[in-house]
């Protein structure tokens, strides 16, 4: 109809795109509609005609009866569509089954076994210097033997990055575990209550030797979720950076000699040499004694006398954003958003 109405008003002598004002279009939709297939309204949210292939309320009836038989109700729509084709009997998909089970809030799993418990996202820390959020993990190293591997424990500062402990052992073991954040809270000082230390669900790091030792030392712990790796990133991030390393060697360890030595020109490397991408290019052991600032303040400075210089190849443009992060959060609600104040911050 919109199109008819505008053909008889540019006959009429008017102004095409006046036309289309007039309706509320634009000349651009004009021509997509006379070249479209199919006029039908695409927008969503747009009028349809009711689908005449959805089930009845009679059908919904029937499906709720069949599924809480006597016969049926201990079994998942799974197992009762089957039975049913066997019989010859076919009232409607499996996934049928399950929306109108779900539309009649039926969901819930049927037979003895429990559900799987819901395990709430960990709190979430903010670190906002050196010394006040840990996160750790263990890794496999390959042994001489296809088959084996050395075990690398590794402690990292989530604020600086820098790795501030790590082992090398044959097994996984909460003794090792403990052993080893009990040598890295002394050797950088660690206070009573200040540090947090986050961690995945192993066995060493819920062992009973290793809860006694945080708790000794006034560590608060903190785990991931079950089988959800992405609570812990910057472990995993460490790990990946490690093992993708172009020093990374080829072959299998011979020894776990030769493994603790390779670890301990990593560790060196990593802390002192490696610009970290999350923490604007600086070192993770400049960031960790406080050097980050001075340095991040002087590249901006060499950026703004480089635009001063050469004015026209910034084009009014600011000059790189080398500003300090002054607050790293782990396992946030939101992406580069502010946590609620519910959500305990590290003092």
């Amino acid at each position: 109809m919109a199109i008819l109405l505008i053909d008889q008003a540019v006959q009429a002598r008017a102004r095409r795109n006046k036309a289309c004002e007039v309706l509320g279009i634009t000349c651009r939709t004009l021509r997509r509609w006379r070249g479209a297939d199919s006029l039908v309204d695409g927008r969503k949210g747009a009028a349809r005609k009711p689908s005449t292939h959805a089930l009845s309320p009679v059908e919904k009836e029937h499906i709720l009866a069949t599924c809480n038989s006597a016969e049926h109700q201990s079994l998942p729509p799974s197992q009762i569509v089957p039975r049913l084709a066997d019989r010859g009997v076919y009232i409607a998909s499996e996934s049928s089954f399950y929306r109108v089970l779900k539309a009649h809030g039926q969901t819930n799993r049927r037979g003895r076994a429990q559900a799987h418990p819901i395990v709430d996202k960990p709190r979430a820390w903010a670190a906002t210097a050196a010394g006040q959020v840990w996160s750790w993990d263990i890794t496999f190293l390959p042994a001489a033997v296809r088959g084996q591997f050395h075990r690398l424990y590794l402690v990292m500062d989530v604020f600086s990055r820098m790795i501030v402990g790590w082992e090398v052992h044959h097994e996984e073991s909460s003794h090792h575990a403990a052993a080893l954040i009990s040598k890295a809270c002394l050797r950088h000082g660690v206070r009573r209550d200040q540090l947090v230390l986050h961690s995945d669900n192993g066995g060493p790091m819920k062992g009973a030797t290793m809860l006694a030792t945080l708790q000794n030392l006034g560590v608060v712990p903190s785990f991931s979720r079950p089988s959800v790796s992405d609570d812990n990133p910057f472990s995993e991030s460490l790990f990946k950076t490690l093992k993708y390393t172009p020093a990374y060697p080829r072959k299998r360890f011979a020894d776990i000699d030769q493994a603790r030595s390779w670890v301990q020109r990593f560790v060196t490397w990593y802390n002192t040499e490696h610009r970290h991408s999350g923490i604007q290019f600086v070192t993770p052991a400049q960031r960790h004694a406080g050097l980050d600032r001075h340095i991040l303040t002087e590249r901006t400075a060499v950026y703004e006398r480089a635009k001063e210089a050469n004015p026209d190849r910034w084009r009014g443009r600011t000059v790189r954003n080398w500003k300090r992060i002054d607050k790293v959060w782990l396992n946030p609600d939101k992406v580069n958003e502010e946590l609620p104040e519910t959500m305990k911050l590290v003092a």
